[in-house]
């Protein structure tokens, strides 16, 4: 069964500007650019028979297009031992829209929504237990804007493991319009 998620996809420049916040931190695992995106909401693997049910509910999201910047970095984890090293997104409430809304339809599926509070990022890198410090990371990248750009769609992603990371393909984007 394919692993699905619903994501952001970002503009190339974006991605361009995200790839050079890089260091040597012990235990890394960057992200490449095919990488870069923003997880709406995970919903893991998928039977054929639910996806057209699933991407048939996602059509229903209403939602004005909306622009989103994309600034300053922050971990999850501790700064000494982190889990994850992110780029930040404003405004997030927007973006939390489209995760709530997708939830509430999801739900119907037997596909929740996460327990842990919704945070809109961009993961930059991924760290094993033994992981080194990206306190200079954050302090140098702390105010760094990475660029603006215009949501007018979500897409639904197949993440299929590869040697070098996930790979991602879009199953189908769903465009972004208010109602009617």
């Amino acid at each position: 069964m394919p692993r699905l998620f619903f994501g952001l996809e970002l503009p190339p420049e974006i991605k361009d500007r995200l790839l050079k916040v890089r260091s040597v931190v012990p235990g890394e695992k960057w992200q490449g650019a095919e990488q870069l995106h923003i997880t709406l909401l995970f919903l893991g693997a998928v039977s054929k028979e639910d996806l057209e049910a699933l991407a048939g509910s996602a059509r229903s999201i209403t939602s004005q297009p909306f622009l989103l910047d994309v600034a300053g970095v922050g971990c999850f984890g501790q700064p000494k031992r982190p889990k994850n090293l992110w780029a930040g997104v404003q405004p997030e409430a927007p973006v939390a829209a489209l995760n709530k809304g997708l939830g509430a339809r999801m739900e119907k599926f037997g596909f929740g929504a996460e327990s842990r509070v919704f945070r809109p990022h961009i993961t930059l890198a991924r760290f094993k237990r033994q992981a080194g410090s990206v306190e200079s990371l954050l302090v140098e990248y702390a105010d760094s804007r990475f660029g603006q750009f215009q949501v007018t769609e979500f897409v639904l992603f197949e993440s299929k493991p590869g040697p070098a990371g996930s790979v991602y393909s879009v199953i189908e984007r769903f465009p972004l319009h208010g109602a009617d």
